[in-house]
């Protein structure tokens, strides 16, 4: 029999399995510089993310690459609505985000993120059933109800509520931490979810069993991955498909095995088709 979460998830998908879940057009963010009267920046910004295209299919895990401070946790940013765009359109499920047809209280709904370190962002005065019940509290849940999500969430990513529950971050280990970040995301039962170095600051035995905890979790509610890392065995085990960035460019886009199987370089030799992942020469 389908559980509440699974059946509150049905139902959303609004153009069926061959429009993208997610479709980022020509996004831009420059940080700094000097700009003119009108806000353009005329020189000396830093090009953070730099016209950016590309789409994440339903059910799929796309793996973003890239050496430190190539973009990759800026698009993050930008895909969350963290940190607004300069430029560029986004769409999730065929709808532009920010407007009155998917207003950011519902796109967040939708879309959740993971984030690198699993202690600095749970709040120190929280418990961990108040931390994943937080979410579905502030969006309209009554807080019976938001404890009940949260416990069976608990025990969804592997940890005992009676004995977890009531815990604050500082008792938990870096491993169940990073948990209990999964859980919280996956309270508002989004489509969506976001990892941003999700794992790499985790001893390798623990990393092994928190990337297994998200395929499984994975499988179960559905859900649609934007992985981020640095590791390329990581992203070679996780993704389906990557995109490689570049001083915030995106600069080769394919499937996993083959493109970390021949990775290219961006200097004129063929690389990956931004759009549609077939090989073509780029000049």
């Amino acid at each position: 029999m389908m559980d509440a979460f699974n059946a509150a998830t049905v139902g959303r998908d609004r153009g069926g399995p061959a429009q993208p879940l997610l479709s980022v057009s020509n996004i831009v963010k420059h940080f700094g510089g000097r700009r003119s009267w009108g806000g353009r920046c005329i020189r000396g910004a830093v090009r953070a993310v730099d016209d950016v295209s590309f789409d994440v299919a339903k059910g799929e895990t796309l793996g973003i690459v890239g050496e430190s401070g190539c973009g990759k946790s800026t698009v993050a940013r930008l895909i969350m609505q963290i940190i607004p765009a300069d430029a560029g359109e986004m769409l999730f499920d065929g709808e532009t985000v920010g407007t009155d047809a998917l207003d950011l209280a519902t796109y967040r709904r939708e879309v959740q993120m993971v984030f690198q370190d699993s202690y600095a962002s749970l709040n120190p005065r929280l418990t961990v059933e108040e931390t994943v019940a937080f979410g579905p509290r502030v969006h309209g849940l009554g807080r019976q109800a938001a404890i009940v999500r949260a416990h069976d969430l608990i025990s969804r990513v592997g940890l005992d509520p009676t004995r977890f529950a009531t815990r604050y971050p500082h008792e938990l280990s870096g491993g169940q931490r990073q948990r209990v970040n999964i859980a919280r995301a996956l309270a508002l039962q989004p489509r969506l979810v976001i990892l941003d170095e999700a794992v790499s600051a985790l001893d390798k035995s623990v990393e092994a069993q928190v990337l297994n905890l998200l395929i499984d979790l994975k499988s179960e509610f559905g859900l649609t991955y934007v992985f981020i890392s640095h590791d390329l065995n990581v992203v070679r085990f996780m993704s389906d498909r990557v995109l490689v960035m570049y001083l915030g460019k995106l600069v080769e886009l394919g499937p996993s095995d083959v493109l970390l199987a021949t990775p290219r370089l961006h200097d004129g030799t063929a690389c990956f088709d931004a759009v549609d992942g077939s090989r073509s020469p780029r000049h």
